[in-house]
């Protein structure tokens, strides 16, 4: 059985994924991994705005929105969920 990693941009509302990598650089790797999103931790997307940016998403019982730009560089393996 194949895994495929997605990025978090592409994830349907309500799926659930296990983070496998961050490509993020910088001050805001540094506050995403503070955040939650470290690899082998869940993230379940919520929610998306009208438009579709930002999307909101809850990774360690919290809530919170990234924008399109970061959250296409945040990998995952799906596990279950989406519409």
């Amino acid at each position: 059985m194949t895994t495929t990693n997605i990025p978090l941009s592409e994830a349907k509302t309500g799926s659930v994924l296990l983070l496998t990598r961050i490509e993020v650089q910088g001050v805001m790797r540094r506050r995403l991994l503070d955040l939650g999103f470290v690899p082998q931790n869940e993230v379940e997307v919520l929610q998306r705005s009208p438009l579709g940016d930002p999307v909101a998403f809850r990774v360690n019982n919290t809530t919170i929105a990234l924008r399109k730009e970061e959250s296409s560089l945040i990998y995952g393996e799906l596990m279950g969920g989406g519409e």
